[in-house]
């Protein structure tokens, strides 16, 4: 795969995908280019049968710092209707296996967005959050007021979004919107060996598991019940099932295909 603004690698390490934004001089502005570029790269790697987790960075000093604020300067309301730039923030959302971002330096407005559309955040010592959107006269529109209100509660959340404050990486974890710090030369490496650990399980399970818990913000709990009661009796259909509990019992590692 080649592109202008991103960098990857399908086969990062076994079974493991790495998606890098590459425009350093743009502090990895997120443009609608960088965007459809995503897009294209995540739908190729969820069809790839090869990968079963993908990795999300923009490397150690910046993960993006916001949206391409020069492309949008000048437009109206029809024009950004037009563009409609929100389906390539859907396939991010639609993409069924996990994706975990390893986040250093800023992560703003877009770039703050683009991580917490992510399943996992890996953060650096140096990683700060924020919405900042508010401070140029408008307001987050690729999930920020909604998905970081479900990650980290209305009141900081609120405060987030109508002031444009940053938080540092460890407000972050305290608030639960990180799975843990490391220092910037750990980042690649600490998030490898999440990958790593998740690649390991069945990707029919994987699946079938993400798809549940992300299940949890879009309807009440019984609903939510009954929707993973449901992918917990399809896994009891794939061949990984049968092999994951023969495994158990004989005391051995299991050896999952993904079927």
């Amino acid at each position: 795969m080649s592109f202008e603004f991103i960098k990857v690698n399908p086969q990062y390490a076994k079974h493991i995908a790495l998606i890098e934004l590459n425009r350093p001089k743009e502090l990895n502005a997120l443009s609608r280019q960088v965007m459809l570029e995503i897009r294209d790269t995540l739908k190729a790697l969820d069809e790839d049968d090869n990968v079963r987790v993908i990795i999300l960075t923009g490397g150690e000093k910046v993960f993006a710092a916001g949206a391409d604020i020069k492309q949008m300067a000048d437009a109206t309301a029809i024009d950004m209707l037009n563009i409609d730039q929100f389906s390539t923030w859907d396939q991010i959302k639609k993409t069924r296996k996990p994706i975990i971002a390893a986040v250093s330096g800023f992560a703003l407005g877009g770039g703050c967005e683009l991580a917490m559309t992510c399943d996992m955040i890996i953060a650096t010592e140096t990683a700060k959050f924020g919405q900042p959107e508010i401070k140029i006269g408008t307001m987050p529109g690729a999930g920020g007021t909604q998905r970081l209100t479900r990650a980290i509660g209305k009141v900081r959340a609120m405060e987030m979004v109508l002031t444009g404050k940053f938080i540092s990486a460890e407000e972050a974890l305290q608030y639960g919107l990180v799975n843990r710090i490391v220092p910037a030369e750990l980042m690649m490496h600490e998030t490898l060996g999440l990958a790593k650990q998740i690649a390991a399980q069945s990707p029919v399970a994987i699946k079938l598991a993400k798809e549940a818990v992300n299940q949890a913000f879009n309807s009440t709990l019984d609903e939510g019940l009954m929707f993973e009661r449901k992918n917990f009796y399809l896994t009891f259909a794939s061949e990984d099932q049968k092999e994951g509990m023969a495994a158990f019992v004989e005391k051995r590692t299991p050896e999952f295909k993904g079927k």
